[in-house]
C-alpha cells in the first residue's frame, strides 16, 4: 500500500505540474498579446483519511446563473462534455489534452492520462484523497472531498489562496473511469490568478459540475 500511494503521488505531481506549467505558459502568452487584460464549491472538509463516501456533484443558484445561457463545449474523442459562460473560446484540443479559456485569462484544462489494465484505480484514488487530505491540514488546500461527477468518483480541492497577488490559485478535480476498454485518469482543472479568482469560483465550480459522459 506504501508504494501504491508513492506511485500515485508521483502520478499526480507530474499531472499537476505538467498542467501547471502549461497555464503559466499560456497565460503568459496571452497576456503579452493583449494589452487590454491589465460556487464556491458545495462541500464541507473531510477531516480524516478513511475510505469516504462520494459526494454527488450539484450546482447552488447561484452556479447555476453562472452557466445559464452558456455554451455546450464537446470532447468527442473522449465522449466528455461541459457547460461554460458565454464568451469561452477553445485554446486547443488533442486526443489527450482539452483547453478553454475564458476572456480575462480563466481557463479550462482538461488532461487524460491513459492506465494500464491492471491499474487500480479505486487504490489509487484513495491515496490521492489521503495525499490530499495531508495538503489540507498543512493549509495548501482550502476544502477537499470525495466527488461523483456524472457517475465517476473522484478528489476534488480547492487550493487556498497563494501568497503572491498575482499568483495561478485552482479549483481541480480528479477521478478514474474506464472508457472504450481504456483504464483512464481524467483531471480536470480550472484555473485564474488570484486577484480573479472569486470572480470566477461559481463559474468554475458549475463547469466543472456540469460535465456529462458517455455511458
Amino acid at each position: 500500500m506504501k508504494s501504491l500511494a508513492l506511485v500515485s503521488l508521483i502520478m499526480f505531481a507530474l499531472s499537476f505540474c505538467g498542467l501547471s506549467e502549461k497555464l503559466k505558459s499560456l497565460q503568459g502568452s496571452a497576456n503579452s498579446s493583449s494589452n487590454s487584460s491589465t460556487n464556491s464549491p458545495t462541500s464541507s472538509s473531510k477531516t480524516n483519511s478513511s475510505s469516504p463516501g462520494s459526494d454527488k456533484a450539484t450546482l447552488t443558484p447561484a452556479q447555476e446563473q453562472a452557466i445559464a445561457g452558456g455554451d455546450t463545449i464537446s470532447w468527442d474523442q473522449q465522449g466528455l462534455s461541459w457547460t461554460v459562460p458565454k464568451g469561452w473560446k477553445k485554446m486547443d484540443v488533442s486526443k489527450t489534452s482539452f483547453n478553454y479559456q475564458s476572456p480575462d485569462l480563466a481557463f479550462l484544462l482538461v488532461n487524460i492520462s491513459e492506465m494500464s489494465d491492471d491499474f487500480p484505480m479505486d487504490s489509487s484514488l484513495k491515496a490521492y484523497y489521503d495525499q490530499a487530505m495531508q495538503q489540507l491540514k498543512q493549509g495548501h488546500y482550502e476544502s477537499v472531498r470525495m466527488l461523483n461527477i456524472d457517475g465517476i468518483d473522484g478528489v476534488e480541492f480547492v487550493e487556498s489562496a497563494p501568497e503572491q497577488k498575482d499568483g495561478i490559485r485552482r479549483h481541480q478535480w480528479i477521478g478514474y473511469r474506464s472508457y472504450l476498454g481504456q483504464k483512464q485518469m481524467v483531471n480536470v482543472m480550472t484555473s485564474t490568478d488570484q486577484s480573479k479568482f472569486d470572480k470566477h469560483k461559481d463559474d468554475f465550480a458549475a463547469i466543472m459540475y456540469s460535465m456529462k459522459t458517455t455511458k
